[in-house]
């Protein structure tokens, strides 16, 4: 049996809440995975199994857990690819979907710049690592990333070649360094491009570029990763359904 450790004005179904994310933050359960059912829960947190429903629910609620019928209730992963396709349409001539091939330009460690301390959540001049990367069309430059992250989290990162490690940086921060990205806030705004995004994305300078910025956090809301993706405005699409 483990009493619950939180701030004890909470209700107890939100120190649960609390609990289970932190764990789920300290890879306790992994993503995909199922965690105990609620009987197992109430039993080793010495807790009603309202209370714990309680907070299986919340969490289901706020997206970290799902409930699959008949199975239990998993860890959920989060599916970020699609994201590019919420802002920006890359298909080929017969109009069939393309994900861009991914391209690391470089990686380097240096202090952080006050912005991204302050969107990492870092002290001043603490050390992070950058990430320049490009994603392509074929040959054709489509978008330009600019991706920073705490050193001390992701060290292993400057120890290998990330262009063989595959296309996609998400599994990569999970498989070498344990951290899973559980969700991320996202800015959409618009600018002309600078020279060095200009040369990146291989056009004119002051040409129109749209800017998503994202902060993705982990589990317990810690961030993990500050990024800025500039793209060709001639790719930029915006779809919602208003019903």
């Amino acid at each position: 049996m483990h009493p619950l450790t939180g701030d004890a004005r909470l209700p107890r179904y939100q120190q649960l809440r609390d609990h289970m994310v932190a764990q789920i933050a300290n890879n306790r359960w992994r993503p995909g995975e199922a965690i105990p059912t609620e009987a197992a829960l109430a039993t080793e947190f010495d807790l009603s199994i309202g209370t714990v429903r309680k907070a299986v629910d919340v969490l289901v609620a706020e997206g970290v857990l799902e409930r699959q019928q008949g199975r239990g209730t998993f860890i959920r992963r989060p599916q970020f690819q699609s994201s590019l396709f919420r802002f920006f349409r890359f298909e080929a001539a017969n109009g069939e979907r393309i994900v861009p091939e991914s391209r690391i330009l470089s990686i380097e460690s240096l202090p952080a710049p006050s912005a991204v301390a302050e969107a990492l959540g870092l002290a001043g001049e603490a050390e992070v690592i950058r990430i320049i990367r490009t994603r392509l069309l074929g040959a054709q430059p489509v978008l330009a990333e600019e991706i920073w992250l705490p050193r001390q989290t992701f060290q292993p990162l400057l120890d290998v070649d990330l262009n063989s490690e595959g296309p996609l940086l998400y599994p990569i921060y999970e498989a070498l360094c344990g951290q899973v990205v559980a969700y991320a806030e996202e800015t959409l705004t618009a600018e002309a491009v600078d020279a060095v995004h200009g040369r990146l994305l291989q056009l004119p300078a002051d040409s129109p570029v749209v800017v998503i910025e994202r902060l993705a956090r982990d589990y317990a809301g810690k961030p993990l990763e500050w990024r800025r993706s500039r793209g060709h405005a001639q790719h930029f699409r915006y779809r919602i359904d208003i019903r």
